[in-house]
């Protein structure tokens, strides 16, 4: 099992150098597989849009919180760091253009030896997508093209030609290539039955957000059912859930192998308001699990 723990964007502090090298650095040390940065491009003041991981509909995180762009945290990370994996959740799709985002992601992988996962998402806020250039109504069959862009361009070694609904382009050549040849592993991120089926049907792996019980059972049948339908063997497409880092044991990691899940993202708790008492979670989860040895 693959344990990575979220970038605490909340304490506002992640745009400091040396703040989050402390964090990433204690993370490797610690033993975990992986660090996950989230995006918002803009946070749009009174958004109309409601925040789906809340019962209230409106996000934690105050509009003017420091939320690094993601790529480029885990490119600085990536330098400072021998081992640790880089990771998204989520990188939101409709925000990019997936010829530049092709190249960004392949770099990045190549440049790292091959330590990035990136998993997508498709956004809740409209106000963001349509500043970034996005077309909200019509996001998730653009980001189905989106992700066979990006494959395209990191396949092979000839010229590329794509003629889709959305984007088309003859002749392009796209170097470097990703470190596997298989390509930066993209995973799909979300709460509803869309993203679940996206997941079997286009990604690497699955990453339900914000699902418990039924909701979380309903979404993973989901995601089998697309990928058999799709002709893909549904055991090809990993599964990351999610937990607290206080709250994860042998009883939680068991429970999560039940399900499939080959590696867990894990989150602070809301005592966790300082990077200190961060990373004492985190030792003591290290401890706890037997991580480091």
């Amino acid at each position: 099992m693959k344990l990575g723990v979220v970038v605490p964007v909340e304490l506002g502090r992640s745009g400091d150098p040396d703040w989050i090298l402390q964090f990433a650095r204690a993370a490797e040390s610690l033993g975990f597989d992986e660090i996950s940065a989230v995006e918002h491009s803009v946070v749009i003041a009174d958004t109309e849009s409601e925040y789906p991981y809340s019962p209230t509909g409106k996000s934690h995180l105050p509009d003017d919180c420091d939320i690094p762009d993601p790529l480029e945290l885990l490119s600085f990370v990536a330098g400072a760091t021998t081992t640790l994996g880089l990771s998204t959740g989520v990188l939101v799709l409709p925000n990019h253009n997936p010829v530049v985002l092709a190249k960004r992601l392949a770099t990045l992988d190549r440049l790292s030896g091959g330590r990035l996962r990136i998993c997508l998402g498709l956004g809740w806020m409209k106000e963001e997508i349509e500043a970034c250039g996005g077309d909200f109504e019509r996001r998730g069959k653009v980001a189905d093209e989106a992700i066979a862009v990006m494959r395209a361009l990191w396949v092979g070694k000839e010229a590329v030609d794509f003629d889709g609904d959305y984007f088309s382009f003859k002749g392009a050549y796209s170097w470097p290539k990703p470190h596997r040849e298989s390509g930066v592993p993209l995973y799909i991120g979300g709460h509803s039955l869309a993203a679940a089926r996206r997941a079997g049907r286009l990604g690497d792996g699955f990453q339900p957000l914000g699902l418990a019980g039924e909701d979380l059972d309903k979404a993973i049948a989901a995601m089998k059912a697309a990928a058999v339908k799709a002709g893909r063997d549904s055991a090809d497409v990993s599964l990351v859930l999610g937990a607290s880092l206080p709250r994860l044991d042998e009883a939680k990691l068991e429970w999560a192998r039940g399900l499939g899940a080959d590696r867990i993202v894990l989150s602070a708790s809301r005592r966790g308001t300082s990077l200190e008492l961060i990373i004492d979670e985190m030792a003591e989860c290290s401890k706890r699990l037997g991580l480091v040895a």
